[in-house]
């Protein structure tokens, strides 16, 4: 198994409200669209978040949280949240709102 299921049923949980969300396989796991720009995703058991470079330095100190360095060089403005951390569906929507707050701040895709 590439990705926990069990958090991809629970992401799709909190996003079947949002409109424009899209799934899509990557990096190996699964990840999810918002107006086709990346706003989180699963990869073995973690959560995946995409929240900016200028939200980096904050929030990647936080607890249960480390850079996302999927490629082997941490890629600042996206990170990985532990299962700990996403115990609840409160702190599992406070990640999933988060980037989607900065998915909106970007332009519009092509």
């Amino acid at each position: 198994m590439a990705y926990d299921e069990k958090l991809a049923i629970r992401l799709r949980e909190v996003l079947s409200q949002s409109p424009g969300i899209i799934e899509q396989k990557m990096f190996g796991g699964l990840c999810f669209l918002l107006d086709r720009k990346m706003i989180c995703g699963v990869l073995k058991d973690d959560l995946i978040v995409k929240i900016g470079r200028k939200n980096h330095e904050r929030i990647a100190t936080q607890k249960h949280v480390r850079p996302f360095d999927f490629t082997g060089k941490p890629m600042k403005g996206m990170i990985y949240v532990a299962p700990a951390g996403l115990k609840t569906k409160k702190e599992l929507s406070k990640w999933v709102e988060l980037a989607k707050e900065y998915a909106q701040t970007l332009p519009p895709r092509k």
